[in-house]
């Protein structure tokens, strides 16, 4: 691959004028069979580069236990960008925001009780340094000075939007080098926090959507002579539960990407394609009130969740038209799609009487865990504990991370909910010695702003009356793998958290939505893949299955519904996705 320099007058790519079209195309957030496919239309809609984040939190599960292997390969990603003569943008972090989990950054981290994350704290600047030890070397044959893709890599990322400590992008930016990275290093920040974010002798770019002109001009008045650079361009938007489908017309997302080359700006589409957020991967925010993302990360960019090209993809090749070469194959078709209707999910176990098929080891404490404190970074815990009379009684629980159902004997008896600010609930115990237990969900650590200390489970104590209760027994139930569980074929809907399964046949796999219409809340997987989080408050009411997670013949589906199913306890998978309804 060619070398990029950066001087007063721009990008040079071998002593050429050079300007950077890319679209940020996350390999965590794509099944790896069709990471080519995706590589593919980047380059058909006239890009010369992709960017991607890379998860420390998914590469690094635990301390010293690192990851770099199929869903998680990324030098068999960047090989394939090498292939497809596209350059590559990579963005480390360790922080790297994106609607993640956590912003990327390990839930381990959150065992210290004090650490203060995205800083010079020494326990941070260790964990840190040992991970880009362990991530870089795998890397270095991939950096363009060698020949491969990579021809620049970020320093963390909008920095100047949590902090001004420039020490701290200082050490990374340090230990980058000190790893072997050789490219030009770059940051990015909303115009507003440059000041605060940008690093000495790094070059500075800006994020933005709209009001392209004013926006670079803040960039230009921070950093007089280079490239201009809209690092996240922001072409679409991320949804969350309770509120609607996010879109952006098409029509102006490119009149302001004119707008942007006119300039002789680079750009990165944030997003290009930005695929799903499978399993429990999902970020939140917490701006005083818990927002958790939804599953899909469709974010209407110009390809969909399912890698299809919409509306954007034509608008946007056509302006990248006017200003360099676009391959003159055609916008790719819709790829196949699969339908069947009527799933029955036939067999079932209850999730309280499977526990321990499931979990880890249960820890006894006088007080409830943290998921951190246990070793968790996903899922479910399950805290127990007797009760000592009976009667009427107010159960109060100081902190709630981030939804608590509530049992007496097995029974369910309400909901304490993060995003509502609950924490108190009246219930009545049935009898001396009555078994409490609160099934708590982590609905995604937040991954922006000073909330990313955001530990989760039961953060706090917990009272009956005024009255701590101690003697807690805590279940981890991380749910990375069901095997084992013991389901049995029954007529009755169950009620309360309960895995349903079901077969369906396939003749040949190709991508489909699994619609679950009826069912309330829960998780679902397809052949053991984790699908993601579905909620009939929606926006999204539906789950993209990707076709690899497919096979022909019989298939599996598992569905944790964590309140109640329609009674047919049915499931269908159609050719569509619902995202659901928009603003307008």
């Amino acid at each position: 691959m060619p070398l990029l320099h950066i001087d007063d007058t721009g990008f040079l790519l071998d002593g050429k004028p050079h300007r950077l079209l890319s679209g940020g195309l996350h390999y965590f957030r794509v099944h790896p069979d069709q990471w080519a496919d995706r590589l593919r239309k980047a380059r058909l809609m006239g890009l010369n580069t992709v960017e991607t984040y890379v998860p420390w939190n998914l590469h690094e599960p635990r301390p010293g236990t690192f990851l770099m292997d199929g869903a998680l390969d990324l030098p068999a990603f960047l090989d394939l960008a090498a292939q497809e003569g596209l350059q590559v943008l990579l963005r480390p972090g360790p922080y790297i925001c994106g609607e993640w989990e956590g912003g990327g950054l390990p839930s381990w981290l959150l065992a210290e009780p004090d650490i203060r994350l995205r800083s010079q704290d020494p326990r941070y600047l260790t964990a840190v340094d040992d991970y880009f030890e362990h991530l870089l070397p795998p890397l270095l044959p991939y950096l363009s000075t060698v020949g491969g893709p990579v021809i620049a890599v970020q320093v963390e990322n909008e920095f100047g939007a949590y902090s001004d400590e420039t020490a701290h992008l200082e050490h990374l930016a340090a230990t980058l080098r000190r790893c072997g990275v050789d490219v030009p290093l770059f940051t990015c920040d909303q115009p507003a926090d440059l000041g605060r974010g940008a690093l000495p002798g790094v070059l500075a770019t800006a994020n933005f959507g709209s009001r392209t002109t004013p926006n670079l001009a803040a960039l230009r008045a921070h950093q007089p002579d280079g490239p201009l650079m809209c690092t996240e361009f922001w072409i679409g938007w991320f949804d969350r539960w309770g509120a609607h489908h996010v879109v952006r017309d098409a029509t102006h997302a490119a009149q302001e990407l004119d707008e942007l080359l006119a300039a002789g700006a680079s750009v990165n589409f944030y997003m290009f394609h930005g695929g799903t957020n499978f399993g429990f991967t999902n970020g939140a925010n917490d701006k005083h009130t818990y927002r958790p993302t939804v599953t899909s990360y469709d974010y209407d960019a110009p390809l969909d969740e399912a890698g299809d090209p919409t509306e954007k993809f034509t608008a946007f090749r056509d302006v990248i038209a006017k200003y360099a070469p676009v391959p003159a194959e055609p916008v790719p078709p819709r790829g196949p799609k699969l339908a069947v209707e009527g799933i029955a999910l036939t067999d079932s176990v209850p999730l309280l009487s499977a526990v321990h098929t499931l979990g880890g080891a249960a820890v006894r404490s006088y007080r409830p865990r943290t998921m951190e404190q246990l070793g968790q970074d996903f899922g479910f815990v399950l805290y127990e504990t007797v009760l000592p009379a009976a009667g009427p009684a107010l159960l109060e629980v100081e902190g709630v991370r981030d939804r608590a159902q509530v049992f007496l004997d097995g029974l369910p008896v309400g909901v304490l909910e993060r995003e509502n600010h609950e924490r108190a609930l009246a219930l009545t115990v049935p009898r001396p010695g009555a078994l409490l237990s609160l099934l708590v969900e982590n609905q995604g650590r937040v991954n922006y702003g000073p909330g990313i200390h955001d530990r989760k489970g039961l953060t706090g104590d917990v009272r009956l009356d005024g009255t701590d209760l101690t003697g807690w027994t805590c279940l981890p139930l991380p749910l990375t793998g069901l095997e084992g569980l013991p389901f049995a074929r029954t007529a009755a809907t169950p009620v309360g958290p309960t895995f349903h399964r079901g077969t369906f046949d396939v003749a040949e796999p190709a991508d489909t939505f699994l619609h679950l219409d009826g069912w309330t809340k829960g998780n679902a997987w397809v052949n053991g893949f984790p699908l993601g989080r579905y909620w009939s408050r929606g926006p999204q009411r539906s789950l993209y299955v990707p076709a690899p997670v497919l096979r022909p013949g019989r298939n599996e589906l598992v569905v944790l519904e964590l309140h109640a199913a329609h009674l047919a306890r049915t499931a269908d998978l159609r050719e569509y996705a619902d995202l659901g309804p928009t603003e307008d």
